[in-house]
């Protein structure tokens, strides 16, 4: 214990500069890379890239809810499952799902519900599967903005889509967006979600403490990078249903000849009838 106690603070997470281990500042995301529409099996679903982090969501639904005893006759259910790969981590990960990962599973499934228009499927669930293939800290933020954009490739209407993004305090310093390093020896950790279209917070927990001003500072970076977030969802979205002219032309059959006038029927001169005619 007190070897790792020695190894927390000798860690030395910004350096003089101010830079971060990575090379950041403490305002600046990792690199992001969001992907719609990636299964083919999957009413909805996303792939996102979030620096080290790689994550796969998948909707299905609204469906039939199962067990049926579940079935709520108002509205529908929103249900989410997130887990971690047993390979996503450096010391392999016990498969099946532990305390950590139904906690996460149950406050992004309560997010949703925010903004789901649950009242238009009775009796129906919602289910959303993420799926984290590599884990570098901020997985539950990454796996929920994945998740919105998959729900709004199923076509599940919402009042917006949902963003998050986690900050964080390193050797006294608020940060954006921790890294695996950051995250296991910072001071705090705070992810959070929101609805930017209204400002709503749907998902706020904090790990580790922080002072009013940098809980302020904290949030501020937080909605900023959501923001931000949000374009490149939509960016994502736009990508996967976006048709160009080109892309119309390869899919639309052949125009079909315009019909040939038949010729008028030649008739034989009146001669032909004999000196009577008809």
């Amino acid at each position: 214990m007190g070897d790792i106690e020695h190894i927390e603070k000798g860690m030395k997470l910004i350096t003089a500069n101010g830079r971060r281990l990575d090379g950041r500042k403490a305002d600046e995301l990792r690199p992001v890379r969001i992907e719609a529409g990636v299964l083919r099996r999957a009413d909805g679903s996303a792939y996102i890239e979030w620096g080290g982090n790689k994550v796969l969501a998948a909707v299905y639904g609204p469906r039939e809810a199962h067990p049926r005893h579940l079935q709520d006759p108002a509205r529908a259910l929103v249900q989410c499952r997130y887990n971690m790969a047993p390979f996503s981590v450096s010391d392999r990960k016990r498969p099946g799902p532990d305390r950590r990962s139904v906690e996460i599973s149950k406050v992004i499934s309560e997010a949703f519900s925010s903004v789901v228009f649950k009242e238009q499927f009775p009796r129906t669930s919602v289910d959303i599967f993420i799926e984290v293939l590599q884990a570098d800290a901020g997985t539950r933020c990454a796996g929920l903005t994945a998740a919105s954009v998959a729900l709004a490739d199923a076509g599940v209407p919402m009042r917006d889509l949902v963003t998050s993004c986690a900050s964080g305090k390193i050797n006294g310093v608020v940060c954006l967006d921790l890294n695996k390093e950051e995250d296991n020896f910072g001071d705090a950790d705070c992810p959070m979600a929101i609805v930017p279209r209204t400002g709503e917070v749907v998902l706020l927990q904090m790990d580790g403490h922080l002072t009013y001003d940098e809980f302020q500072k904290a949030m501020q970076l937080s909605i900023g990078a959501a923001h931000r977030l949000y374009e490149m969802q939509r960016d994502a979205l736009r990508r996967r249903y976006s048709v160009t002219l080109e892309d119309i032309l390869k899919e639309s059959p052949p125009a079909r000849a315009p019909p040939m006038e038949e010729p008028e029927p030649h008739l034989p001169p009146e001669d032909d009838f004999g000196p009577e005619g008809i």
